[in-house]
């Protein structure tokens, strides 16, 4: 009887015809390289480029949920190289996870959705002016197991191909009347609600889906989108052209999870809505995290896809009073304050497709590293018999490899920076955040199984996600929650074990508070071998953990001008140990740093992660007032 009514269950809880897929079955591959050639300055084109890229990224979380089943070719990267054909490619090879399954190639959306008809559930069609209504569609679909789908009724359009002809899909959602005509008026009441308007065409729709939607369970409130609306379709060409991030939607929609495009400004009405009132954008962006917050009970993070489009909303860029760095910040401090934190699909290197097939990646258990021991230290000449360090007039310096906080970011710059031939020369200290393998796990097998000697690990920006931590804090501003930092340290305790983390390579203050002793008490539980954050003494020994001020960026691509930098640098600091953060450089040019310091004949040399942090340690527990953080700068 019990299997005859798990069965039943079964059938009841997934959509007809998603029980039928298995590992042995086909996967379909769509292949849009073609649409990278399009002349988006065409709005035409453009307008063709979002509807089948949005239905597609829909169509793919859908059918992905459960199985790997439907995969696109279509991202690049600034190097000119098809991403997502790099990764097919790699465990496409003999032993590897794709080797040897079957494939069916299509060039037509429309053949796809025509081959998952039974699957889909049907369309969600949204309001061509009315921007926010593109996100809504998105949520909407996960939620309902439905595409979306932009209305326009024009002859070549998808919403023609789709609903009127072709398989004639049938509507289940609309957000704009059938006719065309808005059915979110900025006026009078919201429709299908009780709630008046807020006079803003593009919150109305948000309050809408938070009265139908969100406030009645019906979200994973344990994942959230941040991602540009088709507000998008303005100016498709202001950046690059994949910056629509449509293909970052498959993996929020096969989650279930709830999309915004929302300014973090309170002083401010949103660049791209100047009618509202100031702050509205912000009010609304708090209720949603503050129903996530509710329901995940306090006890679960909100894992945020995206980041500000700041050059197209919210900043200086588009009119707006703030700098990107800043809004960037502003936005995480905000979140911070609702157990939020954000996977950094930030504009250049922002759009990831996949995520939803690459999900069901298989990983290793673990993928541990060894930590340095004394004895080592002593038979490599940097500690002496006695337990002193073997200085020599040397200064020791560390490099945070990063940004790899964005799942988009290590899978668009794996093919030119992790797979340069000079990687393995120098020694390099990659910070990952442990995260990144929710939505590419097979980036992060990848990055430990072809890792040299010389290559280790630390977490990125803050743990396992960007947020910033002192908003965790009591008391915590914004939010009035309570703290945070023991489900943090639980958080990313599960990522750390896992992939033998112990050092968080750079904890990002921004304009929230610094580490306070309980800040400081919940990093040392996970990361007890080092963190380096921007609001502390520049030196500090908490529990056994050693802390270094972060010190300062290495901008310079020309790596004499940088080892100018670094030799300044060291000369100010009154302490033998540095850490220097750079951002996408490659490993040659790390090794050129190296060289250069040597030809200059410098005293200063680039040490492990490992060796690094504990030579500092020990450092600390033999210099008192360097542990209790009184030594000042030069």
């Amino acid at each position: 009887m019990k299997k005859y009514l798990i069965i039943l269950l079964l059938v009841s809880f997934f959509p007809s015809g998603m029980m039928s897929a298995t590992a042995s079955d086909p996967i379909r591959i769509l292949d849009l390289r073609a649409l990278n050639d399009w002349n988006l300055k065409e709005k035409e084109r453009a307008e063709q480029l979002w509807d089948i890229m949005h239905t597609t990224a829909t169509l793919q979380g859908i059918v992905n949920r459960i199985t790997p089943q439907l995969y696109i070719r279509y991202v690049k990267n600034g190097q000119g190289e098809n991403v997502d054909d790099y990764w097919w490619n790699r465990y496409r090879k003999a032993g590897q996870w794709l080797a040897g399954r079957d494939t069916i190639a299509y060039t037509e959306l429309t053949d796809v959705v025509t081959a998952y008809r039974k699957v889909i559930r049907g369309v969600v069609v949204y309001d061509s002016k009315v921007a926010s209504t593109s996100n809504i569609a998105s949520s909407i679909a996960g939620i309902e197991d439905l595409i979306a789908v932009r209305y326009d009724i024009s002859p070549n359009s998808l919403y023609t191909r789709l609903v009127l002809q072709g398989p004639k899909l049938t509507v289940k959602c609309w957000l704009v009347n059938k006719d065309g005509s808005s059915l979110f008026k900025g006026r009078g009441k919201i429709d299908g609600t009780d709630k008046l308007s807020t006079g803003s065409l593009k919150i109305d729709p948000y309050v809408w889906f938070i009265e139908k939607y969100l406030k009645k369970g019906l979200c994973n409130t344990e994942y959230a989108a941040y991602y540009i609306d088709q507000f998008w379709r303005t100016d498709p060409t202001r950046t690059v052209t994949n910056h629509h991030q449509l293909t970052n939607h498959d993996f929020f929609v096969s989650k279930k999870a709830f999309f915004f495009d929302l300014s973090p400004w309170g002083d401010e009405s949103a660049t791209d809505d100047p009618i509202q009132k100031k702050g509205l954008d912000l009010q609304i962006l708090k209720t949603f995290l503050q129903e996530a917050y509710k329901q995940n009970k306090g006890e679960k993070f909100c894992y945020i896809g995206g980041f500000p489009s700041w050059i197209y909303k919210y900043t200086q860029h588009a009119g707006g009073k703030h700098e990107d760095v800043a809004t960037e910040w502003e936005f995480s401090r905000i979140i911070s304050a609702y157990n939020a934190f954000k996977d950094a699909d930030a504009i250049g290197l922002g759009a990831l497709a996949n995520a939803s097939f690459w999900q069901h990646f298989p990983l290793q258990d673990s993928y541990p590293q060894k930590w340095v021991t004394h004895q080592e230290l002593m038979d490599r000449g940097y500690l002496n018999r006695d337990g002193t360090i073997n200085f020599q007039g040397r200064n020791f310096i560390l490099f945070y490899v990063g940004d790899y906080d964005s799942s988009s970011w290590i899978a668009q710059t794996t093919p030119f920076l992790w797979d340069e031939p000079s990687r393995g020369t120098v020694p390099l200290m990659w910070s990952v955040s442990p995260v990144l393998a929710e939505r590419v796990p097979m980036v992060m097998h990848n990055y430990r199984v072809t890792a040299t000697p010389n290559d280790y690990f630390a977490a990125a920006d803050n743990g396992a996600g960007y947020l910033m931590p002192g908003m965790l804090q009591e008391p915590r501003p914004i939010s009035g929650l309570k703290s945070g930092l023991d489900v943090w340290a639980k958080h990313c305790s599960k990522y750390y074990r896992k992939w033998g983390l112990t050092i968080t390579g750079f904890v990002i203050d921004g304009e929230a508070p610094g580490l306070d002793q309980d800040g400081l008490d919940c990093y040392a539980s996970f990361s007890p071998n080092g963190i380096v954050p921007q609001k502390i003494p520049l030196t500090l020994l908490h529990k056994d953990m050693p802390v270094i001020r972060a010190d300062y960026d290495i901008v310079d691509h020309d790596y004499h001008k940088a080892t100018d930098v670094i030799e300044e640098r060291v000369g100010k600091r009154p302490i033998p140990f540095h850490w220097f953060r750079a951002i996408l450089k490659s490993p040659s040019w790390y090794k050129g740093i190296c060289d250069e310091l040597k030809q200059r004949q410098t005293n200063i040399e680039l040490l492990d992660a490992p060796t690094f942090f504990e030579l500092y340690r020990i450092y600390l527990k033999q210099n008192p007032d360097a542990a209790k953080g009184v030594i000042t700068m030069n």
